[in-house]
C-alpha cells in the first residue's frame, strides 16, 4: 500500500550508524540496511507513524507524525473530516 506522494520522512546519512533499529520497528519495511548505513527503500510506504524516529539512537531520522494517511484514515473512521492521500488517484 502506498500512503504518501511526498512525505516528511528524512534520513541523515551522515549521522546514521547503521544499527538497524529503524528497519526493525517500521511496520511497512520503508528502511533497508545496506552496511554500513540505513537507506529509505520505500518512501511511499511510510505512514508517518514516527516509530523509526523514536527508536533511532542517534536521531538520524525525522518525520512529522500525524500529517500522513494514518491520521486521515483514523479521523475519517471517527467521523471527523480528515485529509488523506488515498483520496488522490494512484494511491492504495
Amino acid at each position: 500500500m502506498r500512503y504518501l506522494h511526498s512525505g516528511t520522512l528524512r534520513l541523515d546519512q551522515a549521522t546514521c550508524i547503521g544499527c538497524g533499529a529503524c528497519a526493525q520497528v517500521c511496520p511497512h519495511a520503508v528502511f533497508v540496511i545496506e552496511k554500513p548505513k540505513a537507506r529509505i527503500a520505500a518512501p511511499g510506504a511510510c505512514m508517518e507513524c514516527g516509530a523509526c524516529a523514536r527508536n533511532c539512537p542517534v536521531r538520524a531520522i525525522s518525520v512529522r507524525t500525524g500529517v500522513g494517511c494514518a491520521t486521515g484514515l483514523i479521523d475519517r473512521a471517527l467521523g471527523r473530516k480528515g485529509d488523506c492521500c488515498c483520496d488522490q488517484a494512484g494511491c492504495a
